[in-house]
């Protein structure tokens, strides 16, 4: 695998963990939100991974060991909606129940936390692979 291989290899996992942390950030930011654009409460997304072959100049040695993540698509959660008794508010129904968002806070920390380490270890292997590169280059002298 040569070096830009693995800067692209790293690149897809800082750019598939950024969407992630965006679409958590967007979850944490609706927790509370009973109306949307469509009327209905807002409805928890997730983020969809797959692993893609990693192009290369020794593309034929390691055929099928090295590969991407590449963001499939941004879903949303089929759970159903949280009801809360609560007849003052204005989005209440007849019962006076109103329906909140399917987000878990707690699970969303935990994903965010999880994004966050994944960033960080693509960041420590990106600069890695740099400092690998310069010690190729330093062999020369």
């Amino acid at each position: 695998m040569d070096f830009f291989t693995a800067f692209n290899v790293s690149a897809s996992g800082l750019s598939a963990q950024r969407i992630r942390m965006n679409t958590v950030a967007s979850n944490l930011a609706n927790v509370n939100s009973t109306k949307s654009s469509n009327g209905s409460p807002y409805k928890r997304k997730d983020v969809v991974f797959t692993a893609v072959q990693a192009e290369g100049r020794f593309d034929d040695i390691l055929r099928g060991h090295v590969k991407k993540v590449d963001v499939v698509e941004v879903i949303e959660d089929p759970r159903p909606f949280k009801t809360v008794y609560d007849p003052y508010h204005p989005d209440a129904n007849k019962e006076g129940y109103v329906s909140y968002p399917n987000i878990n806070v707690i699970e969303e920390m935990v994903n965010m936390l999880s994004a966050s380490r994944a960033y960080e270890a693509n960041v420590n292997a990106i600069k890695t692979t740099k400092s690998m590169a310069m010690k190729a280059l330093g062999i020369s002298r």
